[in-house]
This record gives structure tokens, C-alpha cells and sequence, in this order.
């Protein structure tokens, strides 16, 4: 799914993990100008270009575009000799490496949609084992490398479920048409907990609400981790499918049809 900037914004500014430099945004030109050199760059980290510029991950410096405004700042350019690898962030000296798969056809971008001549897609995410030195897939975009690495500092592995994990690679979550809100890793706890859910139904996690007092849940644990269920936030008890309504279940599917037909979900 393309990322949600507003959302992509909650989660930077409210992760204690990520830390961000007040005025070092990019110019438009200087991130063209690193676009002559390794091509068109993937439009979430763009925005976290246009609205950063610089920043770190666990003390760890992501890299940028245009001079380094800071001491510790690596420029993206630095070392590029071509290749389908761009390499933009790594674990200390000798630890895993994170780059963009500039071989791989990316996921929904923008471009022509914006009035810009290039239409640019995001670019996956790849992960470097400083170790052993395989390579895996992390995420599908610079959002989802965000929020994976967001989820994974805060204990909740990848996600708490398969399709969550498979959402936050794309995206700190999804705010629809109507108010209904799919949540990112930075708040998915503080309400599940707010709400007792862990208490109440632990074998079930609280993914979303539509603002009104109505919960999104899924199972935790169980064989059926993809069924999505509706129920009243102040209703919440051990057995969510028996007293909740079956929504979905295919998260992903109904969110993109949403997202795309623009209606109320």
C-alpha cells in the first residue's frame, strides 16, 4: 500500500528510537541533484528528505542528500559506484546493512499524479547480515523500513500477526475515509492496553478502531490469524469472535479496496 505520510509523521515524531534535526529538510534541488547520480528515489524517502533531511535510528545516522549538516551525517552519494544496491543506513561498524533494491519494481508511488514528469516507486528494502552476509527482503518501502525497525525496538517482532506485519512493510498504518484508523506500531500497544485488551482478551490484539468506540481485532495467537472482527471498545471480552461481527478476512484486500473506492469502511 503507498504510505501514509500523516501517519509516517506520528510515528517518527513520536518513536524515542528515531531522532530528527529541526530545519535540516532538503531542498527540492539538492535532492535532485543526488537523483542525477543514482536515479529517481523512492517518494517516502523523499518526504523524509523534504521534511527531516537528517536523522538517526538507535544512534545510528540514515543517510541524506546535499552537505551533511550535522558531524556524524553520511551523505547517500558517499562510495555510490552504481550497481541495484543503495545503501542508506547500517548497525554500527560491522553490523547489518539497510538498502533500497533499485533491480525491483516498487510499490505505488507518485509522480505523474502530482504534476512531476518522473513517477517514482518505491523501492523495497533489503537487509545486508553483517554477519553472515546474506541478503534478505525487509520491507516494501522506506515507511515500512521505518515502522519494521519501529516494531521491532518496541517488542512487537514484525507485527503481531501475519497480515499486521505485512502492512507495516509498507506502512505505519492506514487512516480511511470516515475516521476509521488501522494503527502502527507506535500506538498499537499504548491501545490495546489503554483499552485492557490484554486483560480482557489475550489472545486477541486490537489493530484499529473507527473513532466512534468501535474496536478492529484480530487473533494473537489460534489458527485463524486473518479474520478481522468488530466490536464496541466497551465490550470486550475473552471470546471476540462471539460477540463481535466478522469483518474481513483479508485485511490488506479490504483495506485496498477502501482506500481506492474511497468509501466509508
Amino acid at each position: 500500500m503507498r504510505p501514509d505520510h500523516m501517519l509516517l509523521r506520528d510515528l517518527v515524531d513520536g518513536t524515542t528510537a528515531i531522532v530528527t534535526r529541526p530545519g535540516a529538510g532538503r531542498t527540492e534541488a539538492e535532492i535532485r541533484a543526488a537523483e542525477s547520480v543514482v536515479g529517481p528515489l523512492s517518494p517516502s524517502y523523499r518526504w523524509w528528505l523534504t521534511t527531516y533531511g537528517e536523522g538517526s535510528f538507535q544512534r545510528q545516522e540514515i543517510a541524506t542528500v546535499g552537505p551533511p549538516r550535522h558531524i556524524a551525517a553520511s551523505a547517500l552519494t558517499e562510495g555510490w559506484s552504481g550497481g541495484d544496491r543503495l545503501w542508506f543506513h547500517q548497525d554500527g561498524d560491522c553490523g547489518d546493512r539497510y538498502g533500497f533494491a533499485l533491480d525491483a519494481a516498487g510499490g505505488a508511488g507518485a509522480g505523474a499524479d502530482t504534476g512531476d514528469p518522473v513517477v517514482r516507486r518505491e523501492h523495497p528494502v533489503v537487509r545486508w547480515d553483517g554477519h553472515t552476509g546474506d541478503e534478505e527482503p525487509f520491507a516494501e518501502s522506506f515507511a515500512g523500513f521505518l515502522t519494521v525497525r519501529t516494531a521491532l525496538a518496541a517488542g512487537l517482532r514484525e507485527g503481531p500477526n501475519p497480515s499486521m506485519a505485512r502492512l507495516w512493510r509498507s506502512t505505519p498504518g492506514v487512516l480511511l475515509t470516515g475516521g476509521t484508523v488501522i494503527y502502527g506500531p507506535h500506538v498499537l500497544r499504548e491501545r490495546n492496553e489503554t483499552h485492557r485488551v490484554p486483560a480482557y482478551a489475550p489472545h486477541w490484539v486490537l489493530i484499529g478502531d473507527d473513532g466512534a468506540g468501535t474496536g478492529l481485532f484480530m487473533r494473537r495467537h489460534g489458527r485463524d490469524r486473518a479474520s478481522v472482527y468488530r466490536l464496541g471498545l466497551s465490550a470486550v471480552e475473552e471470546d471476540i469472535a462471539s460477540g463481535g461481527e466478522l469483518l474481513t478476512g483479508d485485511l490488506l484486500g479490504w483495506l485496498d479496496r477502501c482506500v481506492h473506492e474511497g468509501r466509508r469502511c
